[in-house]
């Protein structure tokens, strides 16, 4: 049996829960690794049963609690070598952190993990889809200012994904951030819209996808409701029901609901 959580998301910090067969993985550890142990025991996983840690990028709301929490549980990080050396030069990962270093895939017990290359402005940002012996699959797609071709190789046809649907480009333009800020946020390697969101979770129905979990929300620049909304209309273009044709979860900041069963 498989199954996914998102333990934490948005700027705050984010982290993914991956398990199958028994083994249980993470995606990225982006608040302290006592806030992430009390995470994982909220929903029964105790955090010694970390199987290893897949990094997609070095940011802090990402990266922040990799060291500790894989130091003190010897658990392997996963990331690309790019992306080591920034969490190494940031404190993130230290001479006795167990790296992994991972191009395309990699095979674990109980998934075979792929990564596909996202557009976001760090050292360098990956996306990646698991797939897991009872032939279930998940991926996550955040951090990207837009779908890159090669995520567009690799996501069609996954059972469920995480997604970013970052902010809403009204409320960025209308508020209070500076300029230059606004122009990270909506520029092509900085975070996905809402539309953005909501026109390829279209494509990703007609390949099969039957679970979306909006990821990465802003708390200044978007509203949940606004999120699930703009998705769901998009997927109504297409004539796909909620809840018959497909199921739609938004994250919130902190994980108050159990495990998705795929």
């Amino acid at each position: 049996m498989a199954k996914v959580c998102q333990l934490f998301s948005g700027s705050s910090g984010n982290s993914i829960l991956v398990s199958s067969s028994g083994h249980n993985y993470l995606v990225d550890i982006g608040v302290s690794a006592k806030k992430c142990e009390n995470g994982l025991k909220q929903i029964g996983i105790e955090p010694d049963s970390i199987e290893g840690i897949f990094v997609t990028h070095e940011h802090g709301d990402h990266a922040k609690g990799v060291r500790i929490f894989a130091n003190r549980y010897q658990i392997p990080v996963y990331a690309s070598k790019l992306c080591y050396d920034e969490l190494y030069r940031q404190g993130f990962a230290d001479d006795k952190t167990n790296l992994n270093v991972i191009e395309n895939h990699i095979e674990l017990d109980g998934i075979n993990a792929l990564t596909f290359h996202q557009s976001h402005d760090s050292a360098d940002c990956l996306g990646f889809r698991f797939n897991f012996s009872d032939g279930r699959s998940a991926s996550v797609c955040t951090d990207t200012g837009f779908i890159t071709d090669n995520a567009k190789e690799i996501l069609p046809g996954t059972d469920l994904v995480f997604i970013e649907s970052n902010h809403e480009i009204a409320m960025v333009n209308a508020g209070t951030y500076p300029y230059s800020l606004k122009q990270r946020i909506l520029g092509a390697n900085g975070h996905l819209s809402n539309f953005a969101c909501s026109e390829y979770i279209k494509e990703l129905a007609k390949s099969g996808t039957t679970r979306f979990v909006l990821a990465h929300l802003s708390r200044e620049n978007n509203l949940p409701e606004l999120a699930r909304q703009t998705a769901v209309a998009a997927l109504d273009e297409i004539n796909m029901e909620e809840n018959k044709d497909y199921r739609l979860y938004v994250s919130p900041p902190e994980n108050d609901s159990r495990s998705i069963v795929l």
